[in-house]
C-alpha cells in the first residue's frame, strides 16, 4: 500500500511559479514544479528554459542520481551521450540512466524541457571528455 505519509498532494498552476536564474546552469531558466517540496526531498521534477545560446554547453559529466528523465516539450536540443549524438526533440523522452557521462551542447532558443530526478539534492560531476563535441548552432 502506498505510504501517505512521506509526501504531500501538490498543485502547481503556471502563474503559481516563475522562471528562475540560479540553477544548475546559468544559461537555463528553472521554474519549481513543488515535487520536491511535496515528497520531502525524494524527486525534483521542473522545466528548463532556454536562457542564451549555447557557447560552452554542460560540459561533460554525469549525476549522482537513482532515476532521471527529460522530456522535450518545446524546440529541441543535442546532447552527447557517451560517444553517440543524440537530437532531443519535442515530443521525445529521454531516460539518462544513473552514471552516464553526457553532455548538452546545443539546443534552439525556444528549447524548454520537464526534467524529474531522484533524489531532489542529486550532484553533477564533472568528468574527463569522453570523445569530441560538435560545435554549437549559432542563434540569429
Amino acid at each position: 500500500m502506498l505510504d501517505r505519509t512521506t509526501t504531500k498532494f501538490s498543485h502547481v498552476k503556471p502563474g503559481d511559479t516563475d522562471f528562475v536564474s540560479g540553477g544548475l546552469r546559468d544559461f537555463f531558466l528553472y521554474r519549481d514544479l513543488g515535487i520536491a517540496a511535496a515528497t520531502n526531498g525524494k524527486v525534483i521534477a521542473h522545466l528548463v528554459r532556454a536562457n542564451m545560446a549555447p557557447e560552452t554547453g554542460t560540459g561533460w559529466h554525469y549525476h549522482e542520481a537513482d532515476f532521471q528523465i527529460v522530456i522535450m516539450t518545446r524546440g529541441w536540443a543535442r546532447f552527447m551521450y557517451e560517444d553517440k549524438e543524440t537530437l532531443v526533440q519535442a515530443g521525445d523522452c529521454v531516460h539518462q540512466r544513473p552514471g552516464i557521462r553526457h553532455f548538452l551542447f546545443d539546443y534552439s532558443p525556444d528549447m524548454e524541457y520537464l526534467e524529474i530526478v531522484g533524489p531532489a539534492d542529486f550532484k553533477s560531476i564533472d568528468v574527463a571528455p569522453v570523445c569530441a563535441v560538435p560545435a554549437p548552432t549559432p542563434w540569429k
